[in-house]
């Protein structure tokens, strides 16, 4: 049954896998919604996720183009799944502070109770293990979000420990699983 997805990324190294992720929920028929922070553009084009998701990549808040049309309060109406990959610590902590100041969190604070929510964090283990992080997640949690949590690798700035983005194939599944609970 096709789904309607929101895709939310943030600014993190492992911007570029989402690509894979939204290619894949296309391919299984969903429709796919990107939403995208400033800072997640310096790692991963816009365009890219437009041509995976055959829809309009949103990035600016303020880019109303339908004059009827709340774009942020719209998206969540017709969501049936928020994910948000990568998750970065700075994005985690603005949604878990009740922040709204760009795309990605307006939309988060904008969607239905009862949409189901995930986060897949991206970030140095430093920064995942630090106690402001963690009590950050502890309160999306809260609010009703699933975390995927991430993988011990070799990240991106040469330090080995947790913090990758989980592999795609575990995101996807948990997507599956959290979509197949809804029905």
């Amino acid at each position: 049954m096709t789904k309607t997805i929101l895709v939310a990324v943030s600014g993190s190294i492992a911007a570029y896998k989402v690509a894979d992720l939204i290619s894949q929920l296309s391919k299984l028929g969903h429709k796919v919604h990107v939403l995208m922070t400033e800072t997640a553009t310096q790692f991963v084009t816009p365009l890219t996720l437009q041509v995976l998701s055959k829809n309009p990549v949103h990035i600016d808040l303020m880019a109303e183009k339908i004059a009827d049309r709340i774009n942020h309060i719209d998206l969540g109406k017709s969501a049936d799944l928020f994910i948000l990959a990568p998750a970065s610590a700075n994005t985690i902590a603005q949604l878990a502070n009740g922040m709204a100041n760009n795309m990605v969190t307006a939309t988060a604070l904008a969607l239905p109770m009862d949409i189901p929510k995930l986060f897949a964090p991206a970030m140095n283990t430093k920064m995942y293990d630090h106690p402001a992080t963690q009590a950050n997640m502890k309160r999306l949690k809260s609010f009703g979000y699933r975390d995927i949590p991430p993988k011990s690798a070799l990240l991106a700035c040469g330090d080995m420990g947790h913090g990758a983005l989980a592999d795609i194939d575990m995101i996807l599944n948990t997507i599956k699983e959290t979509l197949s609970e809804q029905e």
